[in-house]
């Protein structure tokens, strides 16, 4: 049923596949400036740049939605997806903007292991969205969830880690206060690659 409603319009699974790219972008982008803070304002703009280019394609995506009259998949499921996707942008930008605003002069190492299980966690997204027009797929895209989910939990492991040595040994309060959180929006951002997996999953489980 899934391969018959296809043609009606695939211009959403573009969009899910544009706004994954942008997804990887910005994790790269929030890598580079956990690695090197000599160029943080570059950075913080980069992030914002890339996050108002994913609203576009939001917004684009949910007005389409309202014009037409038969998905290829569940409307609210679309409604979901975007949104769900959109929020990793969002948070990606917080937690830029943060660091700058909190005046921040050095990373930890947990910080950037935090941002680099983010950006693989959005590579895994774009590579999920990539092939969700296709039920063929199914079985690889159920995979490739599952490895979110488990990145996810790994960034779990190093937040409880990262609280656990912020409260042990940072003697400067202000300055746990602002790791915190970083530590707990960085944080967020895997978590809202696990929901779109989780959307994902739910769309197979409906259409295969």
């Amino acid at each position: 049923m899934f391969g018959r409603l296809m043609p009606t319009e695939d211009r959403f699974f573009e969009y899910f596949i544009q706004h994954g790219e942008l997804c990887v972008r910005g994790g790269k982008e929030m890598v580079a400036l956990m690695t090197n803070f000599d160029d943080l304002e570059h950075r913080v703009h980069a992030i914002e740049s890339i996050e108002k280019q994913a609203d576009k394609i939001t917004y684009a995506a949910l007005d389409l939605l309202h014009k037409t009259f038969i998905t290829p998949i569940d409307r609210e499921d679309i409604h979901k997806l975007i949104t769900s996707m959109d929020d990793i942008l969002d948070l990606m930008e917080d937690a830029a903007q943060t660091i700058s605003l909190y005046d921040i002069k050095a990373i930890t190492p947990e910080a950037k292991r935090l941002a680099e299980l983010s950006q693989a966690c959005c590579e895994k997204v774009l590579a999920a969205v990539s092939m969700l027009n296709s039920m063929d797929n199914a079985s690889e895209i159920l995979a490739i969830c599952s490895e979110i989910d488990r990145l996810e939990s790994d960034a779990d492991h190093v937040m409880r880690a990262a609280m656990s040595k912020l409260f042990r040994e940072e003697p400067d309060v202000r300055n746990l206060i602002k790791l915190k959180a970083i530590y707990e929006i960085l944080e967020s951002v895997t978590d809202r690659c696990e929901d779109v997996a989780n959307i994902v999953e739910g769309i197979i489980v409906e259409n295969a």
